[in-house]
């Protein structure tokens, strides 16, 4: 699953569909795990922000954009619910456990 407007906007709907149908559902959206979802992997939201924000900085201050550095995220975050995984009778292991950056027990 994506990260976009609908997802976004209906990912507790979704996380609840998924369940209900035993469908062990994966996100980028850490908010998808809170929500319910199995797992979410994806870049750092703030750290993109502010890459974003220092690439548009450099262009409102003149730097033309074909000399802005390619820049890109380095750091991503792994989410995992273990209350979801108990119901679709999930055994998540131990060594994906430590690697987690939020278990939601």
């Amino acid at each position: 699953m994506l990260r976009g407007v609908f997802t976004s906007t209906y990912r507790k709907i979704i996380a609840d569909l998924a369940l209900k149908h035993r469908i062990p559902a994966v996100s980028d959206n850490p908010g998808f795990v809170r929500d319910g979802g199995l797992v979410s992997y994806g870049f750092d939201e703030p750290e993109a922000l502010r890459l974003f924000a220092g690439i548009i900085d450099q262009i409102l201050r003149g730097t033309p954009a074909s000399e802005v550095p390619i820049r890109q995220v380095t750091t991503f975050r792994l989410s995992i619910n273990l209350q979801t995984a108990k119901a679709l009778g999930l055994t998540i292991p131990q060594s994906l456990l430590h690697r987690a950056d939020q278990v939601i027990e």
